[in-house]
Formats: structure tokens, sequence, C-alpha cells
């Protein structure tokens, strides 16, 4: 029994480690960052992206300058690796903008937030239709 327990724990020893897949976003300033995939698909937009096959390479983030996406990049990071609820809570209570524009359109949260497109309407209509997934759900549009 001993012999069978210590060639379990060489075999154990000698497997490969299995690599974690990581993912790069790039802001609409040009940066990247690259995060474990377990990270990132917390956001659904990009869970999709990769559940369709999309995800490979870099994945371009049009609308989220590099501020924004640190933002967002620290908040996924707090959920993921954390798991005391009541820091989270904290934490979130930090992040209220969460709350305040989860579940809502782009054009609702561009309008909570005053931002203006820069896209032409054609450029509009080329990223949904490159993006749909974006786009995809039943969204609030109210801007409370």
């Amino acid at each position: 029994m001993h012999i069978v327990a210590n060639l379990g724990l060489m075999a154990a020893a000698t497997l490969p480690t299995i690599e974690k897949r990581v993912l790069t976003l790039k802001s609409s300033d040009g940066d990247e960052f690259e995060l474990e995939e377990s990270i990132v698909v917390q956001s659904l937009m990009i869970k999709k992206m990769v559940e369709d096959g999309c995800a490979v390479g870099v994945i371009p983030l049009f609308n989220v300058d590099t501020e924004t996406l640190t933002k967002i990049i620290e908040y996924l990071k707090m959920h993921q690796l954390t798991s005391n609820q009541e820091e989270i809570k904290n934490y979130d209570k930090e992040m209220a903008v969460a709350d305040r524009i989860k579940h809502k359109s782009i054009e609702a949260v561009q309008e909570i937030f005053n931002i203006t497109s820069d896209f032409t309407p054609e450029e509009e209509v080329a990223i949904r239709n490159e993006n749909p997934h974006a786009f995809e759900g039943d969204f609030d549009h109210s801007l409370d």
C-alpha cells in the first residue's frame, strides 16, 4: 500500500502543469492588459465572446479607455480573488457605479455619464454588426 501511495505522488508530481489561459484586453488608447481568463469572463460580454470563439488574440474594447479599463480590471480581480464577502460588499459600495449601470443599454450608460460617441452612424452600425454579442440581451434603458 505504501508503494502505491508513493507511486501516486510521484505520478502527480510528474504531471505537466496546466497553464491558465491568458486573454489580452486592449483599451481604446491602445494599452494592452493580460489577464487570466477566469478573471475576465466575469464580464458577460467577454464571456460570450470566449464561448463563441471570438476571444482569440487581443480583445479590442473600442469604447473603453485605459483609465476605465484599469478600474474594471481592479473590480474583476477583487471579485475573483477575494473570498471575504464583507470585504467585497465594502468594495462594492465604493464602486457603486457598477450597480448604477448594471443591465443598462450602451445608450443609457452614455447618457448617465454624459459620454458622447465619436463614431459616425456608419461606424456604429459596423461595430454593432461586428460585435452583435455586445448588444444582445434585455437591457434597461432607464437612467435611474
